[in-house]
């Protein structure tokens, strides 16, 4: 074969290397965990607060969105997924390549979306469901709650195992609720309206509910905005695919720096490279699968049923998080106070579990982009980086609180907004993307194609109707 040109872009960034794909792993298990883990952080807005909330207000006709949200989501995260397991950059770097600010301004989103501290509140908040305090002390559990992440991801020796346990152990106890809930609260009727909610009763919601409710819903089944476009980072820091040849993000205090290069690798398509390639493209895809996408729906469908069984008809439960407290009342009088108590307590672990998982994508993300493509030729690590927009997201979530933005229904359905913008546009750019910057024989087509025009058409119509809805309330 003659020698390999790299079809990676080289105008904004330097050339990739050339190196042969490493062997893939001969189990499957030996990979699980960054799916598990993209499940796990977006088991906070989406699968405890925004489906259930649903669920209390118009019952379960909707669960069919959360359904195609995951679904589309799926699709996303193999193309993210796709050019860091064919390169090792992440998919930032990737949409650099093509222009320069492209990763800053989805960094900037992201951290327009996360800033505002809905999930830590929403977790302090249960907290005082549990202790009986009033609404001062949610910010300063918030405050708390922000300084122990901190902490946790910057002393941290390897941050993404770190994370992965702590998800780990978030999905462990939600799974524990959720079975508990199927054997003594969850109805008969919410089986019903469950198959009602995904084939002949589905339809689409009408008042009370806001239309921007139902999109940040969907945009946040599963994930949603910059947490799909931190698979890139997590599979990097799995080994996955050219990943294998990135140091992993340590602590600058307590982890081993290691030298990185400032962009990634390319193999050729040679007959041995491209089966190690479809080994790994098909691990990726059933890591992706078996862990995101079916963790995600079970436990959106259950928390919905659960919240269904017990909340829905109840008045005074409109635009306030007020139906988790009333929920677990419920749960109180209708099991046992032990259930109530219960559910309390693994939401505000889960919540704190998930705020921990926000901030260190968010994290992730702008530490990447800021290195690779702002700072490469700069003394500073990628690690040095992410220890101080941790600190930086920490210090402006305190004083956001401090300032009185504390009311969590209304900081996460902003965060959504902004989340479904995200999606839309950098569907866009993964279809260029993985057309132009990739061999002949890895880029995307067919009908995954197809799912990424979707997606573009899907969140596009989305953040439109949403837009034309808000600018109604000003005029």
């Amino acid at each position: 074969m003659t020698e390999f040109t790299p079809t990676v872009p080289h105008r904004v960034l330097p050339p990739v290397t050339v190196r042969d794909l490493p062997e893939p792993p001969r189990t499957t298990w030996r990979i699980i965990g960054p799916g598990l883990v993209g499940a796990g952080v977006g088991l906070a807005s989406g699968e405890f607060i925004l489906w259930p909330y649903i669920a209390s207000q118009v019952g379960l006709v909707f669960i069919w969105g959360a359904l195609i949200g995951i679904v589309t989501q799926w699709f996303l995260n193999m193309e993210i997924e796709r050019y860091t397991l064919a390169t090792g950059e992440t998919a930032l770097t990737g949409f650099s390549r093509m222009w320069k600010h492209w990763g800053l301004v989805f960094v900037i989103m992201t951290l327009c979306s996360n800033l505002w501290p809905g999930w830590v509140t929403t977790s302090a908040t249960m907290v005082t469901y549990l202790t009986g305090g009033g609404q001062p002390s949610v910010r300063y559990i918030a405050i708390g709650m922000l300084l122990v992440i901190a902490l946790g991801l910057t002393l941290a020796p390897v941050i993404y195992t770190l994370l992965e346990r702590v998800i780990f152990v978030k999905i462990a106890l939600v799974l524990t609720l959720a079975v508990v809930a199927i054997l003594f609260a969850i109805n008969s009727d919410a089986w019903v309206e469950l198959g009602k909610g995904l084939t002949v009763g589905a339809r689409f919601p009408v008042p009370p509910l806001e239309f921007a409710v139902l999109m940040g819903a969907i945009a946040y089944a599963g994930a949603g905005g910059g947490q799909n476009l931190c698979q890139s980072n997590w599979i990097r820091d799995k080994g996955f695919g050219m990943g294998a040849y990135v140091p992993r993000l340590v602590s600058p205090v307590t982890g081993h720096e290691e030298a990185a290069a400032s962009t990634g690798f390319q193999f050729a398509p040679t007959k041995e490279n491209l089966a190690r390639w479809r080994q790994w493209w098909r691990f990726a895809n059933i890591e992706q699968g078996s862990t995101f996408a079916v963790v995600s729906f079970l436990t959106i469908a259950l928390m919905s049923m659960l919240a269904y069984s017990t909340v829905f008809g109840k008045e005074g439960l409109a635009n306030s998080i007020t139906f988790l407290k009333v929920e677990g009342e419920t749960l109180q009088t209708v099991v046992g106070p032990w259930f109530g108590v219960l559910f309390w307590v693994i939401g505000a672990l889960s919540l704190f579990a998930s705020a921990m998982g926000i901030v260190d994508y968010t994290s992730r993300l702008a530490s990447d982009v800021i290195k690779t493509v702002y700072l490469r030729d700069r003394d500073i690590s990628v690690n040095r980086v992410y220890f101080l927009t941790v600190w930086t997201m920490t210090v402006v979530g305190i004083a956001i609180l401090l300032l009185g933005f504390d009311q969590p229904l209304i900081l996460l359905v902003f965060s959504a907004s902004f989340a479904a913008v995200m999606m839309f546009v950098y569907s866009i750019l993964l279809i260029i993307l993985n057309r132009r910057a990739l061999p002949e024989a890895i880029k995307v087509r067919s009908y995954r194609l197809a799912a990424l025009f979707w997606s573009v058409a899907f969140f596009g119509s989305l953040t439109v109707l949403t837009l034309i809805q808000q600018a109604g309330k000003l005029f």
